[in-house]
């Protein structure tokens, strides 16, 4: 039986900032501009820490000081791009035999630079893969995480 692969999730936003800053705000301030209210801890979000080495961790600090991972930096290239493995399942829960990537282009257009995320291998959520696409790709989902950041970054 053929496993149909749903489309990547493609977003992308142009932010006013140099590459270098514009990859800095979002990966070492990602807890400052990510949306609270997307939390997977059980006491709520305080901030989100990305260690940016190959091998480091993503992961969710709650406000109870509890931490949460969603994942790890399979690479790293600042100020060029950052390569993630998100391992949340469908539940939100974090799962280390469970993959899917994110990939965050970081592209020079004058003084701004284009920020271009793509989510992909969502078929691996198997039954739920067209819903997990449909979430990840909706007004909710990454659209209003980057439309999150580009506002941090202005």
């Amino acid at each position: 039986m053929n496993k149909i692969e749903p489309t990547p999730v493609r977003k992308s936003v142009t932010v006013r900032a140099s590459p270098e800053r514009a990859f800095d705000v979002f990966v070492s301030g990602m807890g400052t501009w990510w949306i609270k209210d997307h939390s997977v801890s059980q006491s709520g979000q305080k901030t989100v820490v990305v260690e940016a080495v190959a091998g480091g961790r993503w992961y969710e600090i709650g406000k109870a000081g509890e931490e949460c991972d969603w994942g790890r930096v399979i690479d790293c290239d600042r100020p060029n791009r950052i390569l993630f493995a998100w391992q949340l399942n469908a539940d939100f829960t974090f799962d280390p035999e469970f993959y899917t990537e994110v990939e965050v282009l970081f592209e020079a257009k004058g003084d701004e630079t284009t920020v271009t995320l793509e989510h992909r291998h969502l078929g691996n959520y198997g039954a739920k893969a067209e819903e997990m696409h449909g979430m990840f790709d909706s007004e909710r989902g990454w659209g209003a995480s980057l439309a999150s950041y580009a506002a941090k970054v202005a």
